[in-house]
């Protein structure tokens, strides 16, 4: 075996000792991936990692090789619900809208708005503040109160939305 010196890296190493992983990378990743070729593509980028990384110890290169591997295989499933994400919203984007429903979208926005502005203290904030798009946890952390106390009031002003916006469509408007 041959002992390794302090300033030793992988570039040392030769793709010999990079291919040793190879069946065993490919067994990892193959029962992780939906295809042969996705999983060929990951231990193909697994190990052209592996060789671009400077300093790596040679002792911790299986060690390396399966955590790399493993991480690819997230990566592409995240990859692959990104692209979920992003087809859904194009479709949604390719129905057509009409002026008329712009209009009505645009009314009901107002009223709501109006709605919102009618309910009071913490209730109003937060319901302000999620339409900002600032999280329930960020409005609780600005406002020095917990979560719980952020969340409630966000459970109670929507209520209270629902409330209203049934009301209006019966005729009772508030």
């Amino acid at each position: 075996m041959v002992q390794k010196t302090a300033g030793q890296s992988l570039s040392a190493c030769s793709w010999e000792e990079l291919l040793q992983h190879r069946d065993r990378l490919m067994r990892l990743v193959r029962r992780r991936l939906p295809s042969a070729q996705d999983a060929e593509d990951c231990v193909q980028e697994t190990m052209a990692r592996a060789a671009a990384h400077a300093a790596l110890d040679r002792n911790r290169l299986g060690p390396f090789l399966t955590s790399v591997a493993l991480r690819l295989c997230i990566d592409f499933y995240r990859d692959v619900e990104r692209r979920r994400r992003l087809l859904q919203r194009a479709a949604v984007l390719d129905e057509p809208w009409t002026t008329e429903e712009d209009v009505c979208d645009e009314d009901f926005g107002r009223w709501l708005l109006g709605q919102v502005r009618l309910l009071h203290g913490r209730e109003q904030e937060v319901i302000l503040a999620r339409a900002a798009g600032i999280s329930t946890a960020e409005f609780a952390r600005r406002h020095n109160i917990s979560i719980k106390a952020a969340e409630g009031a966000f459970t109670r002003g929507r209520a209270r939305l629902r409330t209203a916006c049934a009301k209006a469509l019966e005729g009772r408007a508030s």
